[in-house]
């Protein structure tokens, strides 16, 4: 079996405004293998978060091929999509999309209950999971009374919940301040070595940045060395 856990090649994504076609993704290709963490830098515009939505299969390319553990994902139906995403993929954004009228644990739950696991059995898991990112005195608080730090660890929280092969980090440290974007970063990074998955983190942050084991930087629709 190959060490590649994401196989892309020739990736392009184009949109067309009037008669103008905006060429956002040039033709990428790219590997990370399982367990391994790489970082993604450029400037705003590059087409960082495009190319993570579309690994993600949150949207579509243009042209190209995205391989997960061999198996072609562009071929996947929507139910298939949704469930690969669900089962294979954790996603977690710059901001937290919370479900606001639901309390802190009800929010880490709300994967493993769209899996249909048994609800006591996912509170079980998402009170655990709560212990991890150090929340369980917010257990039952609403989103609403976190501060972005707090929300973000939930965040966190639900989306490694399913123990995903593969974590996609769109700048999860923007919102922060200095010392708590370090925080969630270090548990971002504890709960990635615990279930050796792959992380790809988009970043503008240059220490973040560094802390990869593989450092990208997108300019233009285009990796500037080597992806693979």
């Amino acid at each position: 079996m190959s060490d590649h856990v994401i196989e892309v090649s020739g990736l392009k994504k184009s949109f067309q405004k009037d008669d103008v076609v905006i060429d956002v993704l040039k033709g990428v290709d790219f590997t990370a293998d399982r367990g391994e963490f790489i970082t993604i830098m450029g400037p705003s515009g590059a087409g960082k978060s495009t190319f993570l939505h579309i690994v993600g299969t949150l949207d579509k390319p243009t042209e190209g091929k995205i391989f997960f553990d061999g198996q072609d994902i562009m071929t996947l139906g929507e139910d298939e999509e949704s469930r690969f995403r669900n089962e294979k993929v954790g996603f977690i954004f710059q901001f937290y999309h919370l479900l606001q009228d639901f309390t802190v644990i009800e929010n880490i739950m709300m994967p493993l209950l769209i899996r249909r696991v048994k609800p006591a059995q996912a509170q079980a898991k998402a009170q655990a999971f709560l212990e991890t990112v150090e929340l369980t005195h917010r257990r039952n608080h609403k989103p609403g009374e976190l501060s972005g730090g707090e929300q973000q660890r939930v965040a966190i929280a639900r989306a490694l919940i399913n123990e995903p092969q593969v974590i996609l980090a769109d700048e999860p440290t923007g919102n922060l301040d200095r010392k708590t974007g370090r925080d969630v970063m270090h548990q971002i990074l504890a709960i990635q070595k615990n279930l050796s998955a792959t992380l790809i983190l988009v970043t503008h942050d240059p220490e973040i940045g560094a802390l990869g084991e593989r450092e990208l930087t997108m300019v233009d629709g285009e990796f500037l060395t080597n992806p693979s």
